[in-house]
């Protein structure tokens, strides 16, 4: 009895070896190297999408945000602001840009104080801008090559000294679906209001 309990306890066979150290087979580390890249490349499209839309909000609300300073800083100074915005018709694909000017005494001119805030920005080529001013439901932002280089460039928003605003909007879409993204709108006193999708907040 004690003879067959030693023996049935004895050292595992070659065979029972040789099973457990047998490892992954080709085809099973192929399928696994398969999921492991389809989940990261799932995750990094959506970090990277994500990482796009918080851009975009940051620019469309950073717009809005300078946008009122320069109403206030033009009460304070005495001097008009404006808003120009042009769309880049000529590049491979379209793309959009605003800048900042300050009225001169022979036009406008880039802005001599807060230049730190008045940057020169852009939107990626995805996105297309709309602009509506009271007078004009729809503003034609491309450049215009046969602009006269005497001609001083003039913006379509101004911000007067007076404490009134250009009334207008504008859309921010996106280029491939024509959805509308966010919507920045202001009245004759210049109070902003950034939509996305064009809704107030407490709609969403």
């Amino acid at each position: 009895m004690c003879e067959r309990a030693v023996a049935m306890t004895g050292p595992p066979s070659l065979a029972a070896v040789r099973q457990r150290q047998r490892g992954f087979s080709l085809l099973e580390l192929l399928v696994t190297l398969m999921v492991i890249v389809l989940v990261t490349s799932l995750v990094s499209f959506t970090v990277s999408s994500g990482g796009e839309e918080i851009r975009l909000e940051a620019t469309v609300r950073n717009l809005a945000e300078v946008a009122s300073y320069a109403l206030d800083e033009a009460q304070m100074t005495g001097v008009d602001y404006g808003l120009l915005l042009e769309e880049d018709s000529e590049a491979r694909v379209p793309t959009y840009s605003y800048s900042w000017l300050e009225r001169e005494l022979d036009g406008w001119g880039a802005p001599v104080s807060g230049k730190d805030l008045f940057n020169k920005g852009g939107l990626p080529p995805e996105i297309e801008l709309e602009l509506e001013l009271e007078d004009a439901p729809l503003v034609e932002l491309s450049l215009d090559e046969d602009r006269d280089a005497v001609e001083p460039v003039k913006p379509q928003i101004v911000f007067y000294a007076s404490g009134e605003a250009t009334v207008g909007a504008i859309n921010v879409r996106e280029r491939a679906t024509g959805d509308l993204l966010w919507r920045i709108e202001w009245d004759l006193l210049g109070r902003f209001e950034v939509l996305r999708r064009g809704e107030a907040e407490e709609d969403w």
